[in-house]
């Protein structure tokens, strides 16, 4: 959408028309300027030599008039150098040139009222000619032009001297005219190959700013050139829907906005100004249902104050998108709150009736009430091994939903971390015996102090032993190391076990993963680890796993847990 504020021919010179990118398209134009030039001398070297053979051949021209021409013909011949090279400082050279021949030629003839009085306008003619433009600085800006018109003064009074001193006398009109004829055409020449050039320039330069303005017309969102304080100077595009482009220009950015966004607006705006990229979601004035964005740029411009390039487009549709993505994780949070706390509070419901269960089959099994039918008490084993499984299932779940829940609360005590962990061991001993496996704990021999929850670190040296002796064939080895580094326990269970594929190690660890095959899979429930990784970090520690697929698997837990006892200097003591 185009505004009147882009008729302004100088915003969009100084915005968006890149000199350098008007420059290149006419590189190739500008390289034969040299060669422009140096023709346009050689050919004025050749006129006047002419000139001067006719004048001596009809035996009109004097000695001082003959010299006069050829003197005037010596910069044309410098000036063949062109060709060559080129540069600023040799265009100036060959200007200072043509005023000495020009001074030198009037001196010589009587200026104005002499034989050739044509002569006296080739320093305004050269300096057209070699104000011709090309690619570097000092050349195509008019100066040598104003040079060559300031040196008119001198050659004009050097022939007025001339003439004072000297006299003046009859010149042949015919040479005269020729003089000037020559000097007309070679003025025209130059001005034919400056002006003409800079005009073509200046035509290019317009059409690449209509083309500029014509893509920036056709995007699909809107571009807006503003002021330090929000109105807009400029704008280009396809506004969004409901966000008016007059009020822009009229009001400003900050009184199209909804007023609750409007704070937010300014700090983007001061934002940008500070040259930092700023990007804003605000609803339109008019339609407080619709969400644009807003993406600002400082813009920085020669001899003006800083400005803003803003884009904006319609955010509806993404803000609906992210608002719904939004409510759906509200909702799933609430969800797995709700479960969470509802496994939570089931832990009386859910262990009672199922330590009734284990309690009435071991009974059975104990044979308290008399004797039992060997069919029935191979039931009672089974009711009491699935009781204990589920139990255990159920007892993981809990304190895992507790944890996640944040009501567990860890019972901190000052307690020897060998003892915990000595009582873990035994729990699993009689397992470990009858599977085989040989169990070597690895315990400090002195006490190892630690401020921890004596039952969370008694369920984790549990659950890794339990791990490790469920995947660990018979003949296999379980090995639980425990020792203090610095302020830290380090407990490592490792095993000689069946191992853990790389691609399942980086989701070991997480509630209900689990790793190996089938029947691999259907000798736990996924949750030891992840009990163990949670009780690890509620200590502020953290938990590391490092397995190979069939040879074994080591689990190490770091707790920052032993007290660490300042040390005291006995030179201050």
């Amino acid at each position: 959408m185009a505004t009147p504020s882009l008729v302004d021919q100088s915003v969009v010179d100084q915005s968006f028309v890149d000199q350098s990118f008007v420059d290149q398209s006419f590189v190739d134009q500008s390289s034969v300027a040299p060669s422009l030039l140096a023709l346009w001398h050689a050919a004025w070297a050749v006129a006047v030599c002419a000139t001067a053979f006719v004048g001596e051949s009809l035996g009109g021209l004097r000695g001082e008039g003959l010299a006069a021409l050829l003197i005037m013909a010596m910069p044309g011949v410098s000036g063949v150098i062109l060709m060559l090279r080129d540069s600023v400082g040799l265009r100036f050279a060959l200007m200072a040139a043509w005023l000495m021949a020009s001074v030198a030629a009037a001196g010589l003839t009587g200026g104005a009222t002499g034989a050739v009085p044509g002569l006296l306008i080739m320093p305004l003619a050269a300096g057209i000619a070699l104000d011709h433009p090309r690619i570097g600085p000092g050349i195509g800006d008019g100066r040598l032009t104003k040079v060559g018109v300031a040196a008119l003064i001198l050659p004009l009074g050097s022939g007025l001297i001339s003439a004072l001193l000297n006299g003046t006398g009859a010149q042949p009109p015919v040479l005269a005219a020729l003089s000037g004829l020559l000097a007309l055409a070679a003025t025209a020449a130059a001005i034919r190959l400056t002006w003409g050039e800079r005009q073509s320039r200046l035509t290019a330069a317009e059409a690449n700013s209509s083309r500029i303005e014509a893509v920036l017309n056709a995007q699909p969102g809107l571009t807006l050139l503003l002021d330090p304080a929000g109105r807009a100077v400029a704008a280009w595009g396809t506004p969004p829907p409901s966000l008016s482009v007059e009020a822009l220009f009229d009001q400003g950015l900050i009184a199209a906005v909804h007023a609750p966004d409007r704070p937010a607006v300014g700090v983007a705006l001061q934002r940008a100004l500070a040259g930092h990229p700023a990007e804003i979601l605000f609803s339109p004035r008019v339609a407080l249902d619709r969400r644009v964005v807003m993406i600002l740029r400082r813009f920085d411009h020669a001899g003006g104050q800083p400005q803003l390039i803003a884009q904006a487009f319609d955010g509806t549709a993404q803000f609906a998108r992210e608002l719904g993505l939004e409510t759906a994780r509200v909702e799933a949070e609430a969800q797995s709150a709700g479960k969470t706390r509802f496994l939570a509070n089931m832990s009386h419901e859910l262990r009672t009736p199922l330590n009734a269960v284990i309690g009435f089959a071991d009974i059975m099994r104990e044979r308290l009430f008399g004797p039992l039918p060997d069919r029935y008490s191979g039931y009672a084993d089974s009711i009491h091994q699935a009781g204990g499984h589920l139990l255990d299932l159920i007892n993981d779940v809990l304190d895992l939903s507790k944890i996640e829940a944040e009501r567990y609360e860890l019972s901190l005590e000052s307690l020897d971390a060998r003892d915990p962990v000595s009582a873990a061991v035994a729990l699993v001993r009689v397992q470990a015996d009858e599977k085989g496996v040989d169990l070597a704990p690895v315990l400090p021999s002195t006490p190892l102090m630690v401020q921890a929850d004596a039952r969370a670190l008694k369920q984790m040296a549990l659950n890794l032993l339990s791990n490790a002796l469920k995947f660990t064939p018979s003949g296999g080895s379980v090995t639980l190391t425990l020792d203090g580094v610095g302020p830290y326990l380090e407990l490592v269970v490792s095993d000689t076990g069946v191992g853990i594929a790389p691609e399942d190690l980086q989701r070991i660890g997480r509630p209900f993963e689990q790793a190996g095959d089938a029947d691999q899979k259907a000798r736990g429930t996924g949750l030891g680890l992840s009990l163990v990784r949670s009780l690890t970090e509620l200590h502020g520690g953290r938990m590391s796993l490092d397995s190979t697929l069939g040879e074994g698997t080591a689990v190490m837990i770091r707790l920052p847990v032993i007290p660490v006892v300042p040390v005291v200097d006995e030179a201050q003591v």
